[in-house]
């Protein structure tokens, strides 16, 4: 069947004024002429991940939003706090693009026969503007789905299977064994779960709730830690005792359990030693990353670990490109074969565009709640 190729298409668009308002809006904007290498994507579903969300609202207070335009151009206001325009700066009176990944057909391609090969194909795609009717791409950045693959199940081709699977490229990388992961009955954490089963290793994971627990150990999971249960300390000791893990990636980021974390490693590594006092703590290197802000304190530490040790931050993009390109395709090749498998998304409500511009929905996608998980289908009607 032929997909009639439009005009123009609705694009949603995130501006932060310098005033301190923002905008979100859904423009209408005219479909380029493909250059040889590129193609047209009619976009059918995009995921809303925490990233995303940052993109859309910035630093503005939720409680702020409220509803302007009409049915057919909704538009959201918000107010962002003086106390934090500064962190704005760089995306004043800047119109922003949104929709970090998503899925969709090709429907049109330009003359080269990379991109000529593409036509019709069911594809994913990491562009950043994936909140729009139609997407204009290079056909090179395009992951080809599987035949019988539905954009909805390759919408999550990128940000969490990749992430997962980098946390695992970056645990040999740099020497460790093992792994602890927070906030672990996320789509990403069960991800990496099913990714630790297959491929041997151990997984500690972190999560908040008694129902949490019990989802990881319905998919197998053999160290589960409830935050929230009052022998947590013990409990996460024991399992960092079990598996010898000595590095974490944490997306909470603030609070206390960073340094938690990096007290039971130090805990594990002193249980059994009987030489000599160690003024400065063992000698192992602990190491945790922080990827995310889903709590925005402060990061609290209390520096019971001894002095090897690290903390920072982890982005996706900067770990990929230490794997080098040969192994980059590696792991997206394993993504587009085991996409409804290991990396399988889960979502509990599929909306439009004009959905998306609702505050109760965005007030919803800002809390990250975990199993409640978004997608966006921009041609919904």
């Amino acid at each position: 069947m032929t997909i009639p190729v439009p005009a123009a298409g609705l694009q949603l668009r995130s501006l932060v004024k310098a005033s301190g308002e923002l905008e979100l809006s859904l423009v209408r904007t005219e479909i380029p002429a493909l250059a040889p290498d590129q193609v047209l994507i009619r976009v059918e579903a995009a995921p809303v991940n925490p990233s995303d969300v940052r993109v859309l609202l910035g630093t503005a207070d939720p409680s702020t939003l409220r509803k302007q335009g009409s049915v057919d151009e909704p538009v959201i206001t918000g107010d962002v706090p003086p106390a934090s325009r500064g962190l704005m700066a760089g995306r004043l009176n800047r119109s922003l693009t949104a929709g970090n990944e998503g899925a969709g057909v090709v429907i049109a391609v330009g003359t080269a026969d990379e991109a000529r090969a593409l036509l019709g194909k069911t594809v994913a795609v990491f562009s950043g503007a994936m909140y729009a009717q139609y997407c204009v791409v290079r056909a090179a950045s395009c992951l080809v789905l599987p035949d019988g693959t539905a954009p909805r199940d390759g919408a999550s081709c990128f940000v969490n299977p990749l992430t997962a699977l980098c946390m695992v490229e970056t645990m040999r990388l740099e020497g460790h064994t093992a792994l602890v992961h927070a906030a672990a009955a996320s789509n990403l954490g069960q991800m990496l779960c099913r990714i630790c089963q297959a491929d041997g290793i151990e997984l500690v994971n972190i999560v908040r709730t008694a129902e949490q627990e019990a989802l990881l150990r319905s998919l197998g999971a053999v160290h589960v830690c409830n935050s929230s249960a009052p022998d947590f300390i013990d409990k996460l000791t024991d399992a960092i005792a079990a598996t010898q893990a000595t590095l974490a990636f944490d997306p909470i980021g603030g609070g206390e359990l960073a340094g938690q974390i990096l007290g039971c490693m130090e805990a594990v590594l002193n249980r059994d030693w009987d030489g000599p006092f160690r003024r400065y703590g063992s000698p192992v290197h602990k190491q945790i990353y922080i990827y995310g802000g889903l709590d925005p304190r402060p990061t609290l530490i209390d520096r019971s670990f001894g002095m090897a040790w690290g903390i920072g931050g982890w982005l996706l993009w900067p770990a990929l490109s230490k794997v080098g390109p040969a192994r980059d395709q590696e792991l997206r090749a394993r993504v587009a074969r085991e996409i409804k498998t290991t990396f399988a998304s889960h979502f509990t409500s599929e909306i439009s565009l004009p959905d998306l511009l609702k505050p109760e929905i965005l007030k919803a996608c800002k809390r990250s709640a975990t199993g409640q998980k978004v997608l966006v289908n921009p041609n919904k009607r």
